[in-house]
């Protein structure tokens, strides 16, 4: 058998709990904790059952049973703490989005390949059952020469100004933490734009309440999204080919179903798989078998990554988004 692969958890937010939960449901084996609080490390160790709980990111990366770290900070860390794991000779999965800006995304992609270690983005969305079968769809020919996207991410979020995602230096707002779902969503459907427009509205903190994008692909095809942080919304998505669509129910990030309907409205296929949690798993079964085989992921390329972040950097100038941490910079 081969020799298990250690996970470490950099970080113990909210996002980490879930992740980790379906890690040790997945049967995967996580080795160890750290948080820059060894209250907190321990706390989350004693939680989820965890070996070692390390009071320092340094300590995390340093630890030999580890071999892939979870960097699962507020994304305006996560520079920081992927080129400390990558230093430390660590394969790396980093939670969405990948960083603040294109540059740091470039700087972590390039630094893993010098290192000859794994990077990869934590859009588990790409790596459900449904969006695999959806592929599957589109690759053969149902729907004809694709169309059009449409996508949603709507929530009602904490109002509190000094919450994270109300905060501008901590990279709060729709944009990041929301408009990146359906933004990854149409580079994925229809591959990178030729051309984007942008706008948004703004909360009093001045980050951006909701965003919308609209997108032109190649073969002309066009892609419409929204995201809104203070009104929730069906968050649903559907895929226009020229003979039939992919509608993806609510909510169309998570594990869910969709049906593929004609033109003249038959219902030509109907998904539903149950998937055990949250299905965070998934993008952690493709992480390992990355660091086995060595490669790069098919599903969510670094290239890509890039490339969404550019993306996310054009529409932030036009809507004129600008985070402290970037004041001054060209």
């Amino acid at each position: 058998m081969e020799k298990a692969l250690g996970w470490g958890i950099l970080a113990t937010g909210w996002i980490a709990e879930l992740f980790t939960q379906d890690l040790i449901d997945a049967g995967l084996t996580v080795a160890a904790v750290g948080s820059r609080s060894p209250e907190k490390a321990a706390a989350f160790a004693q939680r989820f059952g965890i070996f070692k709980a390390h009071g320092s990111y340094e300590d995390l990366v340093a630890d030999p049973d580890v071999d892939i770290i979870y960097v699962a900070t507020p994304h305006p860390q996560h520079v920081a703490a992927a080129l400390l794991a990558l230093d430390a000779g660590k394969h790396i999965l980093i939670e969405k989005p990948f960083t603040l800006n294109a540059p740091e995304a470039r700087q972590i992609v390039e630094r893993a390949a010098s290192k000859n270690r794994v990077v990869l983005e934590a859009m588990w969305t790409r790596f459900l059952p449904h969006m695999r079968r959806i592929h599957e769809v589109i690759d053969a020919g149902t729907l004809g020469t694709l169309r059009s996207v449409t996508a949603e991410h709507k929530q009602s979020l904490p109002t509190d100004p000094h919450h994270r995602l109300n905060a501008l230096d901590l990279g709060g707002g729709a944009l990041l933490d929301l408009g990146i779902y359906p933004i990854s969503f149409a580079f994925d459907i229809l591959g990178l734009p030729t051309e984007v427009k942008a706008t948004a509205r703004f909360k009093d903190t001045g980050v951006d309440a909701e965003v919308a994008t609209v997108m032109q692909h190649a073969n002309a095809a066009i892609s419409v999204t929204t995201s809104a942080l203070d009104c929730a919304g069906p968050n649903t998505a559907v895929i226009y080919g020229s003979k039939a669509r992919i509608e993806i129910a609510s909510v169309w990030y998570s594990p869910t179903s969709f049906r593929v309907i004609d033109q003249e409205g038959a219902i030509l296929e109907e998904f539903a798989e149950t998937v055990t949690g949250r299905g965070m798993q998934f993008q952690a079964f493709e992480m390992e078998r990355l660091v086995r085989s060595g490669s790069a992921s098919k599903v969510m390329k670094p290239e890509e990554t890039i490339a969404i972040m550019e993306t996310l950097d054009e529409v932030r100038r036009q809507i004129v988004l600008v985070y402290p941490s970037e004041q001054g910079m060209s």
